[in-house]
């Protein structure tokens, strides 16, 4: 079978920057040495590179799950080109797509389907026949956006200027320009791209998914951690408008944290979260279906499905019933209405409901894990 045309430029440049930081630094390690300061200006660089992906690319520009003040598009726009990873409207279009036709061989441009390779960065060096090629028409309201068009227009020249002018100038401050131009410039800019790639090859194949199964997205703290909160990516693709992917305080996600930090200073708003309700409504479904499998080998299963069922409904109910009531209160708090919020009837009747939740999640964690 004729393989597709290899595309050479994307080609040379992933071969030559690897090579580079595969063999250049480490000898350049070994015989000259990399001092404090190259070091440190390559963690930097690699965080404004990466948080200009997450925070800017991702979660702002593909999926619009908060507003951002111009002087921070400005530095995600930049970040962005020093990122080499396309322009912030191309890679919208490509993520868009991919959310809507996610492993879909076809239409998801860089489907887990067709291998580790392919989704990890195969998809960017051939051009395959069969793919859909993702135009600009679902980015209609990004076209609007003048910093992310004036990036589109002059992406090519900020690559530039980005790659090689700000390991330049670090260089010429630090007084060594070659070991900058090594560390802050390659070797930065290779462990930028697989750090990113890994969100659409290993999160789709390692980890847990505790929130849906209609997809092969998975939830992995490791990759969380290289990819500066990503990693939690079964969430992400159930629910792709909330601005965070950890949403346990305990989970690494330093995007979420920055995006809520740069609100306190007026840099970030209407910063959008799923309800908590659905998220919680989500995890016990998917802990049914797997309790549901797991009964059905057994010989009493008629009984047992039964008894499941009827827990998961009563847990449903308890949630229900908790979430109607904290929305009151959040309202009445919202609304400052001082004397009912205050009222002790009122104050009794949610740490109840609080507490049943509470109870009825134990029971039904205690059931599915017994059923697991």
């Amino acid at each position: 079978m004729k393989q597709a045309p290899i595309i050479w430029t994307n080609v040379l440049l992933f071969s030559i920057t690897t090579l580079v930081a595969a063999i250049g630094v480490p000898w350049y390690a070994l015989t000259v040495g990399f001092g404090w300061s190259e070091i440190l200006a390559t963690i930097i660089c690699l965080g404004y590179c990466g948080m200009s992906i997450t925070a800017g690319y991702h979660r702002l520009w593909a999926h619009k799950t908060y507003d951002a003040h111009p002087f921070l598009q400005w530095a995600y726009a930049i970040g962005g080109a020093f990122a080499l990873q396309n322009s912030a409207l191309h890679w919208s279009a490509d993520h868009r797509a991919h959310h809507r036709h996610v492993d879909n061989n076809d239409k998801d441009p860089y489907s887990a389907g067709r291998g580790f390779w392919y989704s990890h960065m195969g998809w960017m060096l051939r051009d395959y026949p069969g793919v859909e090629k993702p135009g600009y028409n679902n980015c209609r309201d990004l076209q609007k956006n003048n910093i992310v068009m004036w990036q589109h227009r002059n992406y090519l020249l900020l690559t530039i200027a980005t790659n090689f002018g700000i390991p330049l100038l670090l260089g010429i401050i630090s007084g060594n320009i070659i070991g900058m131009l090594l560390s802050a410039g390659v070797l930065r800019l290779v462990l930028s791209h697989h750090f990113t790639f890994f969100i659409n090859s290993l999160a789709h194949i390692w980890g847990k998914q505790p929130y849906t199964d209609q997809n092969s997205a998975r939830d992995n703290g490791v990759l969380a951690f290289l990819t500066y909160g990503e990693g939690y990516h079964n969430f992400h693709h159930i629910f792709e408008s909330d601005y965070r992917n950890g949403i346990k305080w305990y989970q690494f996600d330093p995007t979420k944290w920055f995006i809520k930090t740069a609100s306190w200073l007026g840099l970030t708003r209407n910063l959008r979260v799923v309800p908590e309700e659905r998220i919680a409504q989500a995890k016990a479904k998917m802990q049914l279906q797997r309790a549901i499998a797991s009964v059905k080998q057994r010989p009493n299963a008629e009984q047992l499905l039964q008894l499941l069922e009827h827990e998961y409904e009563l847990l449903l109910a308890r949630m229900q019933d908790y979430y109607q009531l904290k929305k009151q209160l959040l309202l009445q708090r919202k609304h400052q209405l001082v004397a009912q919020y205050q009222a002790v009837d009122f104050k009794q009747r949610y740490g109840e409901f609080k507490q049943h939740l509470q109870l009825q999640q134990q029971h039904w964690q205690r059931l599915v894990t017994a059923f697991s």
